[in-house]
């Protein structure tokens, strides 16, 4: 009988990890356990930490606390092994221009003891067309597909992901969110950074808010949004820069939290849409203030972060 994988050994465990940089801390305590065949998320704003975590857990560079065992193993008795069984695909990865794709793969696959066959993997990442194309005349999806063929020709137990998606249009995103299910369905780890709510609530099994360097929430998906205790989010801008004081929309009925104040408008956490948005327009009526716009959504993991925070994702 196969383990649940509950019971299994963590694929990565992070312990007090610590590292610094002159007077920067970057990574300041940080702790999570990733279990085997998941895809775990580091969700946090650009100077959270999470790409140096990512860069410790690789191998990339070193803590200056705290411990990373990756496979059951750490990498100051067993980088060699280790090498052999991770795969990373880096926020930028840049690959020789004269060679072809087919030429890019076999050279990644020499690197590995027992790699996958290269004429498996193109038709993975959908390059097949592209086979003998040279890496310069890719577009930029292409090249995304590629970078990540080349963490997978070694045949990954762990697949690391910094930004997998940053910059490529809607399609190449959705055929690399198709190809990390493809990997993570035969078995495979993913751990990825990300600050695409979409990307994660999609991609991700269980999700680590970083913000400084620390843990501030970790769980599923769907468990993080419902922590925040709210059914719905409005958000609404008023006309020539108006505006209500915290404590009125406090009051409001319904209202669980006032996430601020911002230039793109106030969001209001409430449990009760339905007598929040009456009450609300007649406030506004009382103080003369006109709406510029006016929306309401379900919560989402973007929501999740400004309950924690007091800021958005994309502020920091």
């Amino acid at each position: 009988m196969i383990p649940a994988a509950d019971v299994l050994p963590p694929a990565l465990e992070v312990t007090g990890l610590v590292k610094r940089y002159g007077d920067v801390t970057a990574v300041a305590g940080l702790s999570l356990a990733v279990r085997a065949g998941e895809c775990f998320g580091l969700l946090g704003p650009n100077g959270a930490g999470k790409t140096t975590t990512l860069e410790i857990c690789e191998g990339l560079a070193t803590a200056d606390e705290g411990e990373v065992r990756l496979l059951g193993r750490a990498w100051r008795t067993d980088a060699g092994w280790l090498r052999q069984r991770i795969g990373l695909a880096l926020q930028e990865t840049q690959l020789a221009e004269k060679l072809t794709v087919y030429e890019t793969l076999r050279l990644f696959a020499s690197f590995y003891h027992a790699p996958r066959m290269v004429n498996d993997v193109i038709p993975l990442v959908g390059l097949e067309e592209k086979r003998d194309a040279r890496v310069g005349t890719l577009s930029g999806g292409q090249k995304q597909r590629l970078a990540i063929a080349c963490a997978l020709v070694g045949d990954p137990k762990v697949l690391f992901l910094d930004e997998p998606t940053t910059g490529l249009d809607p399609q190449s995103r959705r055929q690399l969110w198709d190809l990390i299910e493809a990997y993570k369905r035969a078995g495979g780890t993913v751990v990825l950074t990300t600050h695409y709510m979409d990307e994660a609530e999609r991609l991700c099994d269980r999700i680590a808010i970083v913000d400084h360097g620390r843990v501030i929430a970790e769980g599923t998906p769907r468990a993080l949004v419902g922590s925040i205790g709210a059914e719905h989010v409005i958000r609404f801008v008023l006309a020539d820069g108006a505006e209500v004081p915290s404590a009125l929309l406090e009051a409001l009925p319904g209202v669980r939290v006032v996430a601020g104040t911002r230039d793109d408008g106030t969001e209001l956490q409430c449990t009760a849409v339905h007598e929040t948005v009456p009450a609300l327009l007649g406030l506004l009526a009382q103080r003369g203030a006109r709406l510029a716009d006016l929306r309401t959504h379900a919560p989402t993991l973007e929501d999740v972060f400004v309950s924690l925070t007091g800021r958005a994702l994309r502020e920091a």
